[in-house]
């Protein structure tokens, strides 16, 4: 009989927080040929993505289907998921416990037995976080410096990634933007407005800076972020030349559309929206100038574009839905954090056990910056 390990699976949490946490006794599986086995020190809190089916171990695990307790639908009223704090995704930072039989010193990509690794968020990737997780292709497996603590690796492969992905795509609208402008608004600069005030914000905010100024792209680009909260708002001017607008949800909409006109000077090129609402997208669009881009999740995207497909054409605007990005642009990512060119966001490590009360707290913004569950303790 196999021996059982322990998983913990968060689900897209409903209209209540109970209940979207659940702890698994699953099978250990073997090591793929081909393959390695990861013993799981942090994880990231995300939750499991819609086009993420549960997994088979899980599921045979409990008495009663998981859709009895959780809605399939997120619940846009947590103003965890409306700022960006709590997103699904799949954020895995560990040791290799074994490689496969097929794995010699000619294909094992430099990887070796013990070493410190992240995981690129694979299509097969479990539902949950399982103490022991196979990964099929040693391609999906990212090695970390020493220089780089396994908690703060563990936030890379979604959020840091996918920040980094819409950072990137914002600087080629933008280009694209400056070869068609007039020659006498040559000199003008872009205006870029990143919407969130959670982990995907943050790291967005501090990727664009770094990435930026090293480009040059920074002599055409004016960041402003639009920060969903007070503790937000805080984190945010800590960013060099970076300014602040307070999207206070209490407001009517038109006057936080007038509050961030003005503070943009105008309205914006580009919005990178990390907010999950259908008023969160309105009001990036009201900020828009005609032509400008809207860059929101491929998640998101899922849920949102048929509803404005006809606005976007009304206002002549553009979505384009970000997916996670490459696992070399993973691999990049790790190299700027560990060389302490990007600083990553504030996080709070817990255990594992505390799961639910931690998404309990992501969910209610009572957790600045991000959430980091610790499996096991090697450091």
């Amino acid at each position: 009989m196999n021996k059982l390990c322990r998983q913990v699976s968060i689900e897209s949490p409903g209209p209540q927080v109970r209940n979207c946490v659940f702890n698994f006794f699953v099978p250990i599986e073997d090591t793929p040929p081909t393959g390695a086995r990861i013993k799981i020190v942090c994880a990231g809190a995300c939750y499991r993505r819609r086009d993420r089916s549960a997994s088979i171990t899980s599921m045979s695990s409990v008495s009663s289907d998981l859709s009895d307790y959780c809605p399939s639908q997120t619940s846009p009223a947590h103003a965890g998921i409306r700022e960006g704090s709590f997103f699904p995704g799949f954020e895995v930072a560990g040791v290799i416990e074994s490689l496969g039989s097929a794995i010699n010193d000619s294909n094992n990509c430099g990887l070796r037995i013990g070493q410190r690794v992240i995981v690129y968020p694979f299509d097969e990737a479990p539902a949950g976080y399982a103490e022991l997780l196979v990964v099929p292709d040693l391609k999906y497996i990212v090695p970390i410096p020493d220089s780089l603590p396994i908690c703060v690796a563990a936030m890379l492969p979604t959020g840091a990634l996918l920040a980094m992905n819409a950072v990137f795509k914002a600087e080629e609208v933008v280009r694209e933007m400056l070869k068609k402008r007039a020659p006498e608004d040559a000199d003008k600069k872009c205006k870029l407005l990143i919407v969130g005030t959670g982990g995907l914000a943050l790291w967005a905010v501090r990727i664009a800076s770094h990435h930026y100024a090293t480009t040059g792209a920074d002599k055409h680009i004016d960041i402003t972020v639009a920060s969903l909260r007070d503790e937000g708002f805080r984190l945010a001017t800590e960013i060099e030349n970076v300014s602040i607008v307070q999207w206070n949800e209490c407001l009517y909409e038109p006057q936080l559309i007038e509050r961030t006109k003005d503070v943009c000077g105008g309205t914006v090129d580009v919005v990178i929206d990390f907010g999950t609402t259908s008023r969160s997208l309105h009001r990036s669009m009201h900020c828009l100038n005609k032509g400008g881009v809207v860059l929101i999740s491929d998640e998101v995207a899922e849920k949102l574009m048929p509803k404005f497909s006809r606005l976007s054409v009304e206002y002549q605007q553009e979505i384009i839905a970000i997916n996670n990005g490459s696992v070399e642009q993973l691999k990049e990512l790790v190299h700027m954090v560990a060389d302490k060119k990007i600083e990553p966001p504030p996080h709070s490590v817990f255990p594992c056990e505390q799961a639910a009360e931690v998404i309990q707290k992501l969910c209610s913004s009572e957790i600045p910056g991000r959430a980091i569950l610790r499996f096991h303790d090697i450091e």
